[in-house]
């Protein structure tokens, strides 16, 4: 791993990463990619692990206050969350995903700051909790609102990770009918690379009608729009 360029890519985030955590972070893409010989853990290659696996994740961490608690929705290996919660030792971070195979993964690296949960996001049945809810593009945007708008505290943020693509979507999507207001749309470069982050702040501002999450074959025949 490149370690001089984690260190000056998080750097321009805001992040000022340690010796001790430069090795944690090593030691992670060591492993991450030792396992995803036999268990398919990720199709980035390793020689660009630091800046579209631990850099992207680190995009999301300004968004995050101090002391914040932080839902990362369909998390896969551990991103952002897994980076989130080591840059960031003050934030209390939770990793859900569906998926045991990529949980065990996760589950190797533990961290104190981080709770890993194997649920689905449409079933796991927690409302209003979290200061910020964000999640790496894991369905279309309407989805992945329709799955974040419900855990999100009143006076909280949801935080979706997107591209430009996406911004048109953004725009038109009915915000309010999930308690959030129309957001403010923040876009920033990922170190070392050309890639733009889209990062659309929706506030809660209001708790969302328990309607919300549908079951899954219904979000998905019938998204918000």
């Amino acid at each position: 791993m490149d370690s001089e360029s984690l260190r000056q890519g998080a750097a321009q985030i805001g992040l000022n990463l340690d010796p001790e955590t430069l090795i944690a972070f090593e030691g992670f893409e060591r492993d991450l990619y030792e396992a995803n010989s036999v268990m398919n853990l990720t199709r980035v290659p390793r020689e660009e692990c630091v800046v579209r696996h631990f850099l992207d994740s680190l995009l999301i961490a300004p968004e995050a206050e101090s002391g914040a608690t932080v839902l990362d929705l369909g998390t896969g290996p551990g991103f952002p969350a897994w980076p989130l919660a080591l840059a960031r030792p003050d934030l209390r971070v939770t990793a859900l995903d569906s998926s045991g195979k990529m949980l065990g993964f996760l589950r190797r690296h533990p961290l104190p700051n981080l709770e890993i949960v194997e649920a689905r996001a449409e079933d796991w049945g927690a409302r209003e909790r979290f200061d910020l809810v964000t999640g790496r593009a894991l369905a279309p945007l309407a989805i992945q609102l329709e799955l974040s708008a419900p855990p999100c505290r009143v006076g909280g943020t949801v935080c979706p990770m997107r591209t430009p693509n996406d911004l048109a979507a953004i725009a038109a999507f009915p915000a309010a009918r999930l308690g959030l207001a129309s957001p403010e749309i923040v876009e920033r470069r990922l170190p070392h690379s050309d890639i733009v982050r889209v990062l659309p702040r929706f506030p809660k501002v209001r708790a969302t009608d328990r309607a919300y999450p549908r079951r899954w074959a219904e979000i998905r025949a019938r998204q918000l729009a």
